[in-house]
């Protein structure tokens, strides 16, 4: 039964998730968290920081980990497999449909129309993430607010708009400081 339940939560992702990986992000949590309760907020934070740092999309780095995580090996086949059929047979149904019909001025209002929703699913997956981070229970925390990850956010936010480096070193360098900020604040903390 888990295996269906897997197939049909990441078809369903695989399906809706219109714009990429970040716009996939709430039809993740809503089906890995709200519905099933496969997995806490917490849990789907680390996920998608994870999803972040290997290769490939976050729907299907999901997919993969979650059907692994619940069912095993088959599991994690048969969520990858619902979370990318969908968009295999509509990617080819629009492409044959796109090639002959692109000079249609509805074709284009269309697309205009979803890029708005996309923005907005983005939106709410960013966030879900601040939340979870920004409010966690951690001895960085003052009023109930982690005021460590704010401010690596902070910074992080400011050096990418800024001198636009690669977000690869960003997130390497904001990953230091907070294996080095929690590390010392877990050293005191014991002490």
């Amino acid at each position: 039964m888990i295996v269906l339940e897997l197939f049909w939560a990441f078809f369903q992702i695989g399906l809706f998730s219109v714009g990429g990986g970040y716009a996939a992000m709430p039809l993740i949590q809503e089906q890995v968290i709200d519905k099933f309760h496969w997995m806490t907020v917490s849990e789907f934070t680390d996920l998608i920081t994870i999803s972040q740092m290997t290769p490939g999309p976050i729907a299907i780095n999901s997919a993969s980990f979650i059907g692994a995580r619940m069912a095993g090996i088959p599991g994690a086949l048969i969520a990858t497999v619902g979370c990318v059929l969908p968009s295999c047979v509509i990617v080819s149904v629009i492409a044959l449909l796109y090639k002959r019909y692109s000079s249609l001025t509805l074709i284009d209002g269309v697309l205009k129309g979803i890029r708005p929703a996309v923005v907005g699913m983005i939106a709410s997956a960013a966030l879900t993430m601040m939340q979870a981070s920004w409010f966690a229970d951690t001895l960085a925390s003052v009023g109930g607010v982690d005021v460590a990850a704010v401010l690596i956010f902070a910074a992080a936010f400011f050096v990418l708009r800024k001198w636009k480096p690669s977000p690869i070193l960003v997130m390497s360098a904001a990953g230091g400081c907070g294996l080095l900020v929690y590390g010392l604040l877990d050293l005191l903390g014991k002490g």
